[in-house]
């Protein structure tokens, strides 16, 4: 059978690392997390005693006098049944920054030394604690912005997200397996079921592979969010259906054309879903010096975005100036076309207006009385690429969407190249390598370092 790479080493006599695992700023409560080979001698340093295992310890902790520098609760997890899989000891006191400081010197001067960003994590990593999906979510709670981003990061962190890779893994081991037996034996005759079994293992790997990624976006979608950019002629009303969305004034909103003239950017949730929604100056032909600022930022703007909001005017219909600026807007970033300032028209009038553009994505609503906005909502979820799923989302990233794009072209490949056996078992293994990445069994060590560092101090 072939074996999963691995990547991960243990690290029984790890040096000792402390820090502190709170926010800065005062609370209630603070927490010193050590972790490594010396925390018994630590332990009698600070406490006078090891606390037992896995019991709340309610200790002084002391100086180097053996004066108290803080009253709290010590908890200690002996390895490998810890965070780290290494001796971990928690010190739970006062949540004063002085206090806290107090303690993590004391610590260091008993021979620990300050954790790096993300070490904790890291080595609960090393030590088969944790994949690299489940660690990089760790991170990834923390900095959850959302109620749904949270869940998400939640279901990566229990291992929902890895045990899809492995199962892909393991269809992936088999099959290669069975492609290398007839590599292995060129001289007999290969049965036709195993030709059916090879080409049905195929189709359910790239079924599942095809499954992961689409979820895996979603992922990336609640992590990232999307940048949505409102473009359009000088007032139409960019301003007003900015603030309408946000559900409050952040945009100045005024009838003298040109009032806007910086990107005014505005972070909003729909359905737990981060959207960057950013008003631009309205695009046209300007000889004022700081309009024509604000329109080049615009343009710039226009180009970094996920999706281009166009804003029309629904009482002039489609102007020559409106389409100039369709044609101007980048090919490869979709639009979705609104047309505002709806409580001006009458039905007949509303629908003619719009009759142009029956074959491509289009909305009418008023900025002014809300009317259309929760359809608008909804347009903006579909046009970034969210979809409802009722499994949920997985916490992702850009690089495990690229590792994902990758493993499908590879059996994609595969596929394309199955009169080769060895072409196919060369791709086979290439995909599978690619899965690896998602979960470090292939993952250099500069891009642990990259991925750690990003980490608060304490984890």
């Amino acid at each position: 059978m072939l074996p999963r790479a691995k990547a991960k080493v243990q690290l029984p006599n790890a040096d000792t690392i402390a820090a502190i695992a709170t926010a800065q700023g005062r609370g209630g409560i603070g927490v010193v997390r050590v972790s490594g080979g010396r925390i018994e001698t630590l332990a009698h340093g600070i406490l006078g005693k090891l606390p037992a295992a896995r019991h709340a310890t309610c200790s002084n902790f002391l100086d180097e006098n053996g004066d108290p520098l803080d009253q709290g609760v010590a908890l200690f997890f002996p390895a490998p049944h810890s965070y780290t899989g290494e001796d971990v000891l928690e010190l739970q006191g006062h949540g004063g920054p002085a206090v806290l400081q107090l303690v993590l010197r004391r610590c260091l001067d008993l021979g620990a030394r300050l954790a790096q960003p993300g070490e904790f994590t890291r080595r609960a990593f090393l030590n088969n604690k944790l994949d690299l999906a489940q660690a990089e979510s760790v991170a990834d709670l923390i900095d959850a912005n959302t109620a749904e981003a949270a869940r998400s990061a939640m279901r990566s962190l229990r291992g929902e997200f890895s045990a899809a890779i492995h199962g892909m893994v393991d269809e992936l081991i088999y099959l290669r397996m069975l492609v290398e037996a007839m590599l292995d034996f060129p001289e007999e005759e290969v049965d036709v079921i195993d030709m059916g079994r090879r080409d049905a293992l195929l189709s359910s790997v790239r079924l599942h592979l095809q499954h992961t990624l689409d979820t895996a976006k979603q992922g990336t979608l609640l992590r990232e969010g999307a940048h949505v950019v409102i473009a359009g002629q000088p007032n139409v009303g960019k301003s007003s259906l900015l603030n309408r969305l946000a559900g409050e004034e952040v945009a100045l909103v005024s009838e003298i054309p040109g009032t806007t003239r910086d990107v005014i950017r505005q972070a909003i949730q729909i359905r737990g879903v981060p959207l960057h929604i950013m008003d631009t100056a309205g695009l046209r032909e300007s000889e004022d010096a700081v309009e024509s600022m604000g329109i080049a930022r615009a343009h710039q703007t226009i180009h970094r975005a996920d999706l281009i909001l166009l804003l029309l005017d629904a009482s002039k219909g489609l102007t020559a100036q409106d389409e100039v600026i369709l044609a101007g807007l980048p090919a490869d970033i979709p639009r979705l076309l609104v047309f505002n300032k709806n409580d001006l028209l009458d039905v007949a009038t509303a629908a003619s207006a719009s009759a142009p553009f029956a074959s491509v994505p289009f909305i009418r609503v008023s900025a002014k009385t809300g009317a259309g906005i929760e359809e608008l909502r909804c347009k903006l979820l579909e046009a970034v690429g969210w979809r409802d799923q009722e499994s949920g989302a997985f916490m992702a990233r850009e690089r495990h969407v690229r590792a994902l794009t990758l493993a499908k072209f590879h059996l994609a490949q595969a596929r394309a190249v199955m009169s080769s056996a060895e072409l196919f078992a060369e791709e086979l293994r290439l995909a599978q390598r690619a899965l690896g990445e998602v979960t470090g069994e292939f993952t250099p060590d500069d891009l642990l370092g990259e991925i750690f560092s990003r980490f608060c101090i304490g984890k």
